[in-house]
């Protein structure tokens, strides 16, 4: 008999061949699927997805029931992405007509029938409310998730029972989570305040729910609104109500949003801690192909961003952006938004270079997947649009051809002006991200030679963000460089931008060491000054800290590893803790 070694074939599993036969015999054999163990039914449904037979997918997925039984086979929840995600992309454009919708729909009108049900029916509809609305959230359907989650929280909203309360409030803040990310700060503020009230009424009862992922739900809610002090406050006692034994998959949330809140307030020792952690558990607990990885990982290249670790940070993205894209497909919210980050950090890490078009291929894909999925003035849009304004702009000043040239800043113009619209709708004035958009239109004024125009968008852009973050903030010091560039290279006040330049090299060295990237700028445009001004000494003295600047550059390059090395094992959530409690 010939080895198995020798065989260029080998037949399947005897468990795969009867997968085959059932999907093969599907319209005789579907109504006894449901007799069969989750996981099993689950097989069956993805060997519809694989070959093709989505009419029938979607006939089993559009039940709330066989859909809230697949969601108990958690091993496999990445595949349930990919079969759900099919069946999004092959519905027409009219969203109510999508499988999330009809799902969301199906539980209204169960919900709207709660005069005839009991309190055991109630608990099961709730239960199903949340783990549903979980999944749809997950997957970027936040509307649907929301609708849900309203419907929920109906049937909970005149509860007096401390354990109906607790199901309350979990609802509360999955409501806050699906408002937050979509966007809807004046329902989310609301649900804010129906959270806090269950608290106090739980509080008086003498239950004690664990409220740590709750508290840092409102960080990420004052985070969103530019309040970056209360988002760091709640997110600290966010880490001070987890406990030895809570479950991971919340406490990498908790870890994540805390890192932002750190990143926010210049706290990087803190926030690379917790975003380490955060990474180091979410691959142990999911594995490298889960959508909670990749949230993650958007969350870490962020702070690699913000800590000058550009081109690891690039990585990152990247990575996160391949999961995403594995999980969901290509038209989904998700996605978009990781197309976004990922074009944001490849146009920091190539600005030097003038190398944008990775870049912007990437902001292209962010806006066209946005203008599919969401109404074309969501909020969602202002940053992608920011994002790719800022790539025309410097491909503008690249560009040999003026006409060329011409287009380009035109359309970052409108782009611009369209960011900083939504941004005022949203927030108002006097907001972190509205300042932004003030300085963007600053140097994109500047490059259309609107000189006055320039200096009236930094100046608005500085006296925000000073009030708003403080006059030593990294953003306060992005805005000062830019206006010292302005009046050094258009509107010739040299004194003005010298003392403008050693302001924003004072707040980078003092935030990044001596080694920032972007003291480069700063060094050259000094040089500029004592050159013109016939300042010799000072001219030697910046051309001298310039070439140690560059040293530390090259020194910084030869030493960068991967950003995956730097994760070694997860600590406990009690050393954690000290660790952090103990940073200065």
């Amino acid at each position: 008999m010939a080895s198995a070694s020798f065989l260029k074939w080998f037949p399947g599993t005897l468990y795969n061949s009867s997968l085959n036969v059932v999907v093969l015999h599907y319209n005789s054999v579907r109504h006894e699927l449901r007799i069969f163990p989750p996981s099993v039914q689950f097989d069956v449904l993805y060997k519809l997805y694989k070959y093709g037979c989505l009419a029938e997918l979607r006939g089993e997925l559009c039940s709330l029931d066989v859909l809230t039984r697949m969601l108990k086979v958690v091993d496999k929840r990445h595949l349930l992405h990919h079969c759900f995600q099919a069946l999004m992309d092959q519905a027409p454009g009219d969203h109510s007509s999508k499988i999330s919708s009809l799902l969301a729909q199906a539980y209204v009108q169960r919900c709207n029938q709660d005069l005839m049900l009991d309190q055991q029916q109630i608990d099961n509809l709730v239960i199903q409310g949340l783990a549903v609305s979980a999944f749809l959230a997950e997957a970027g359907w936040l509307p649907d998730a929301e609708n849900i989650l309203t419907s929920c929280q109906g049937l909970l909203a005149n509860s007096t029972e401390p354990q109906q309360m607790t199901r309350a409030l979990e609802c509360c803040h999955r409501l806050l989570h699906v408002q937050n990310g979509y966007c809807r700060f004046e329902e989310a503020e609301r649900t804010y305040n129906q959270a806090m009230q269950l608290v106090r009424q739980l509080q008086q009862a003498g239950a004690s729910p664990n409220l740590a992922s709750l508290y840092s739900e409102f960080s990420t809610l004052y985070m969103l609104r530019s309040n970056y002090a209360e988002a760091y406050s709640w997110s600290v006692k966010a880490l001070q109500a987890l406990v030895a034994n809570f479950p991971k998959p919340p406490l990498i949330d908790v870890l994540r949003q805390s890192a932002k809140a750190c990143v926010l307030k210049r706290e990087f020792k803190k926030a690379g801690l917790l975003i380490k952690q955060a990474v180091m558990i979410a691959t142990e607990v999911f594995g490298d192909k889960h959508p909670k990885y990749a949230d993650t990982l958007i969350d870490y290249g962020f702070y690699l961003l913000n800590v000058d670790a550009i081109s690891q940070g690039v990585q990152v993205y990247q990575t996160a952006l391949d999961v995403r894209h594995s999980v969901f497909g290509g038209i989904n919210l998700h996605v978009a938004i990781a197309h976004e980050d990922l074009a944001y950090a490849s146009y920091v890490h190539n600005y030097a270079y003038g190398k944008f078009t990775h870049a912007r291929t990437h902001a292209e894909r962010a806006i066209e997947l946005m203008l599919r999925l969401l109404p074309e003035d969501h909020l969602l849009l202002s940053s992608s649009k920011r994002v790719k304004a800022l790539i025309l702009e410097e491909m503008a000043i690249d560009n040999p051809s003026k006409d060329v040239e011409k287009k380009y800043l035109a359309e970052a113009h409108s782009l611009h002006k369209e960011a900083l619209a939504m941004a005022m709708r949203a927030f108002g004035e006097m907001n972190v991200q509205t300042a932004k958009h003030y300085g963007n239109l600053g140097r994109l004024y500047q490059s259309m030679r609107l000189f006055q125009l320039a200096e009236e968008m930094h100046l608005k852009a500085i006296m925000i963000k000073e009030q708003l973050l403080g006059p030593e903030d990294y953003e306060v010091a992005l805005s000062v460089g830019h206006l010292a560039s302005l009046y050094n290279y258009d509107m010739i006040k040299f004194e003005k931008a010298e003392q403008l330049y050693l302001r924003s090299i004072s707040i980078g060295k003092k935030l990044f060491g001596e080694g920032y990237s972007g003291l480069e700028y700063d060094y050259r445009g000094l040089l500029r000054v004592y050159s013109i001004e016939g300042n010799v000494e000072k001219c030697i003295k910046y051309q001298n800290i310039l070439a140690y600047w560059k040293l530390l550059r090259d020194e910084a390059q030869e030493t960068q590893t991967s950003p995956f090395n730097e994760l070694t094992e997860p600590l406990r959530v009690t050393d954690t803790l000290n660790q952090f409690m103990s940073m200065s």
